[in-house]
């Protein structure tokens, strides 16, 4: 292990498949739950799949491989990484570290939603078929000023008690037992949404091309997809791949992460559509099909309950698997850069983002009139600054500095443990990462912002 400057040994991965795990876990999060099959049913199906599967090439495995790459060769935090390669980028990896405790902020309120509907669904709380009856509980829920705090302390309080434990006796422990019981689960709710009488009609929204809705507006929403659902451009992947041994084989890790994601994406299209469209409601986006249409259409079907239980034993999984990740590039900055031993950052960090997700847990009840920038509130305004602006602005500069100022050689002949491990595709990884990816990626951001 390599030891830091404060004397400690630095963690490192107990197993392949653990780290695998951890890194699968912390693409795999809310989004690829309810964002991925709205996106791609609104956006010609199978068509948006197709093309959704060009930019995990093109943009996801070169990003992956990048940020692997850099965490490994310099054994430090987001920032550390940066710096130790060029002292004028180590803000950028300052940047990373920010993005990432805004986004842990408030991404642990809507956390503490999902251990409360996990309740709701424990106790047949959620036996309703009526959307509307559903959709005022959830108005209720996430205005309610003690619950909302009391969930999001909850949630944290998870995600802390797993980080704490370190990599391999915490992070790599958790996402051994959490991600294959998400996949376990989400397999079996897909069998199930499948061969509901009426399911068909889903199964094609999701997966029947229709090329008639391709556009560049869709290449672009493919694009963006990717970028986003990966936890590229916060130093996550930089982290967790400065915990790797030298002889790791990065080139095939960063090829599995990003194609277990996209199988969780098309899993849980396959876990949710279908069911929907059997029962005759509306496949709407974002929370609402997560926390309204979700419930009432497992309360229509036999045994829904204990699918209902099923589904979000399943979310919370995916929840903390990102969580964790997020709160662990904290984490290793504090411990690396001032010598903190790992309980008391970890403490101290999941502390400070608990009170700073507070604004953002009271966003939708005593708060929800309170807009701080551009007609936003706190919950919009942290949302909006992270996955429109910092994320894209991350993944831009995370490109241009491994491909024009590291240099793509030295990045391949660290993937390549000093050619030890063939990597057929080094010279169009190289292309891709100098020039593809930063086009692509400023494509996205432009657009993001209009």
């Amino acid at each position: 292990m390599a030891n830091l400057s404060g004397g400690q040994e630095r963690d490192q991965w107990g197993s392949k498949m653990g780290f695998i795990m951890a890194a699968a876990g912390s693409a795999v999060g809310l989004g690829n739950l309810w964002k991925f099959p709205y996106v791609a049913g609104k956006n010609g199906g199978g068509a948006f799949v197709l093309v959704y599967f060009i930019m995990l090439f093109l943009v996801g495995f070169t990003l992956m491989l990048a940020e692997l790459v850099l965490g490994r060769k310099t054994k430090l935090n987001a920032i550390g990484a940066y710096r130790k390669i060029s002292k004028k980028w180590k803000w950028v990896g300052g940047l990373g570290v920010i993005t990432g405790f805004m986004i842990l902020s408030y991404y642990s309120v809507i956390g503490g939603w999902v251990i409360k509907y996990l309740i709701e669904a424990l106790t047949g709380g959620l036996s309703v078929t009526d959307a509307a009856v559903l959709g005022d509980k959830f108005g209720t829920i996430v205005s309610s000023t003690g619950g909302s705090i009391f969930f999001h302390a909850l949630f944290m309080i998870a995600t802390l008690g797993i980080v704490i434990g370190g990599v391999d006796g915490g992070i790599e422990k958790a996402s051994k037992i959490m991600m294959p019981a998400l996949f376990v689960i989400i397999i079996l709710l897909a069998v199930r949404g499948c061969t509901l009488p009426g399911s068909m009609a889903g199964i094609k929204y999701l997966l029947v091309p229709d090329f008639s809705k391709l556009s560049m507006d869709v290449v672009l929403s493919a694009l963006g997809q990717v970028f986003f659902s990966l936890s590229l451009g916060m130093g996550c992947m930089i982290t967790y791949g400065s915990y790797l041994p030298d002889k790791e084989n990065i080139p095939q890790s960063a090829t599995i992460i990003p194609l277990l994601d996209t199988g969780v994406a098309l899993l849980a299209g396959l876990a949710t559509l279908p069911a929907v469209f059997a029962f005759g409601f509306e496949p709407a986006g974002g929370p609402g099909l997560m926390f309204v249409t979700l419930p009432a259409v497992f309360a229509s079907m036999p045994m829904g309950t204990m699918f209902s239980i099923l589904f979000f034993v399943l979310v919370l999984f995916a929840a903390l698997s990102s969580s964790i990740s997020l709160l662990e590039v904290c984490v290793s900055y504090v411990v690396d850069e001032f010598g903190m031993n790992r309980k008391k950052s970890t403490v101290l960090l999941g502390f400070i983002t608990f009170l700073i997700g507070i604004p953002s847990a009271l966003s939708f009840g005593i708060w929800s009139d309170k807009t701080i920038l551009f007609g936003k509130n706190f919950f919009d305004l942290f949302d909006f600054a992270t996955s429109n602006v910092m994320l894209p602005l991350g993944g831009l500069l995370l490109c241009i500095f491994v491909g024009w100022v590291w240099g793509t050689d030295k990045a391949v002949e660290e993937a390549t443990n000093n050619g030890e491990i063939a990597f057929p595709l080094a010279g169009a990884w190289s292309f891709l990462v100098k020039f593809v990816g930063p086009i692509a990626i400023s494509v996205v951001f432009i657009r993001s912002l209009m």
